[in-house]
Parts: C-alpha cells; sequence; structure tokens
C-alpha cells in the first residue's frame, strides 16, 4: 500500500471508529449526571490541584461535555473529507483526553489505548510537517502507529506462551464461557480439550510472530487479514465493538510501512 493511500485509509478509519465511539458517549451521558453511575461531584476529588478542579468543573458540566462530543463530530466530518490538519488532531487529541478522565481512566481498555496512539501518530505527521517536510511526517507518523500496534499483538502472545493455562489450551473455554452468549454447551467443538489446544497455540503463533508482517507487503496483508478476524471473532463473543475498530485503524499503517521494508 502506498504512503499516501495507507495515510488517507487510516484518517477514514479513524474518523469511523471515532464516530461510533462519539456516538456511544452520547448515549452514556445521563450514567454521568449528578444522579448517574459516574458523578463529577465524586470523581473530582481525585484531582489534587484545585485551579484544574474548577476547569474541569466546567469542561464536565453536562451541556459542556455534550457540546464537546457534537462538536467532536463536526470535526470527523471535516477529517473525513478533507484530510487531518494540526489544529483538528489537536482538538480529538484533546477531547479523547478529557474523555478519559471524565470516565476516570480507559472507558474501554486497550482499544482507548490503539485510539490515543492513532491520534498520536496523527499529531506526529503535523509537529514534523511543520519544520517543512510532510513527507517525512506521514513515514515517521505511520511507523508510530505500525510499531505501537505490532508491539502489542507480540506482547500479548508473549504473555499467552508464558502462562501454563494457555499453553495447555485451559484458557479458550474459560474466556469463551464468560462470553455474551454464556458458557459454552459441552457439546460445542471449542469445548472439546484438543481443539482448545490447536486454537490457542495457534493464537499464541500468530501473535508472536507478527512481527514478520513487517517482512513483506504480501505478509502484511495475511497477518492483517487473521487480525480482521481475529477481532471480529472478539466482538461476536464478547461484544468488544470498539477493538475491532480500534486495531483496524492500524491496518493501513503496517500494510504503508511493510511496501517501504525494513529488511
Amino acid at each position: 500500500m502506498p504512503l499516501s493511500l495507507g495515510a488517507r485509509w487510516l484518517e477514514w478509519l479513524l474518523c469511523l471508529s471515532l464516530l461510533i465511539q462519539t456516538l456511544e458517549y452520547l448515549r452514556l451521558l445521563s450514567a454521568l449526571a449528578d444522579d448517574g453511575y459516574a458523578p463529577w461531584c465524586l470523581q473530582r476529588a481525585d484531582i489534587p490541584q484545585a485551579w484544574i478542579r474548577r476547569a474541569l468543573d466546567v469542561l464536565f458540566t453536562p451541556a459542556a461535555l455534550r457540546a464537546q462530543l457534537l462538536l467532536r463530530l463536526v470535526v470527523l466530518a471535516l477529517v473525513a473529507l478533507q484530510g487531518s490538519s494540526l489544529g483538528l488532531v489537536l482538538f480529538l487529541f484533546i477531547s479523547h483526553l478529557l474523555v478519559l478522565i471524565r470516565w476516570r481512566g480507559a472507558f474501554n481498555g486497550g482499544s482507548d489505548f490503539m485510539t490515543l496512539v492513532a491520534l498520536s501518530g496523527l499529531l506526529i505527521v503535523h509537529s514534523v510537517a511543520l519544520v517543512g517536510n510532510p513527507t517525512l511526517g506521514w513515514r515517521a507518523g505511520l511507523w508510530y502507529v505500525c510499531l505501537q500496534s505490532v508491539t502489542s499483538y507480540f506482547v500479548s502472545g508473549w504473555v499467552k506462551l508464558l502462562q501454563p493455562q494457555w499453553r495447555s489450551g485451559q484458557a479458550m473455554p474459560i474466556f469463551l464461557d464468560g462470553a455474551v452468549y454464556g458458557p459454552l454447551p459441552p457439546s460445542h467443538l471449542l469445548s472439546h480439550p484438543l481443539l482448545g489446544r490447536l486454537g490457542a497455540w495457534a493464537f499464541i503463533v500468530w501473535e508472536c510472530c507478527f512481527p514478520l508482517a513487517l517482512w513483506h507487503p504480501l505478509a502484511a496483508w495475511a497477518f492483517c487479514a487473521v487480525a480482521l478476524v481475529f477481532h471480529f471473532l472478539v466482538f461476536w463473543f464478547f461484544g468488544l465493538n470498539r477493538f475491532f475498530w480500534a486495531w483496524l485503524v492500524s491496518f493501513p499503517a503496517i500494510l504503508a510501512c511493510s511496501a517501504q521494508g525494513i529488511f
């Protein structure tokens, strides 16, 4: 995938991922009310600096928070239609951080982290472009997103490899028993010990070998295709829709960087 095409696809997929997140936040605003799940009147005690508390008191009023999310929709439309700029990306980055603070940390774990990685990559792009080299900026930004994503897969596989429950195949049924559809029936294929072990080792080998995606563009396409299926299955079994879209954002960076080559 050419650098320019990878850059544009990353912007489009990031806009789609953030659109889904923003619409979810708008639906969940009632949970942030004073009588809701996470009232700010309690959470503000976590902020030690008085001046920061006062600033956040203004930003986290229901009207201000809703306005910020609605403005985010407008900014996402601009990025999707005309491409990103330093100002637009900086707004999305700050908005993402503010929403995470309001939820007292990562709202959806790894998906929030990968969203932050993609936004950081775009900040690198436009910061480098300020000194007069947009091509170098895109190369640096895409490599940042690519390496963060590849590393996340590798670390996930290595952690599984160190766990005896994963090596024995016991972890797969345990995780799936806690999925959206409840415990696996005894007749389910994945309840079979041999298939559980084969499935566990397939994930371990695939994740540990993910850095090989940078060896050749065809390898990158293959690893990303498997990742697409993997994240869809995670969404299907566990309902983690954000993970699917957040990691999908990094695929154009992986494909573009593999085309540049490191070997």
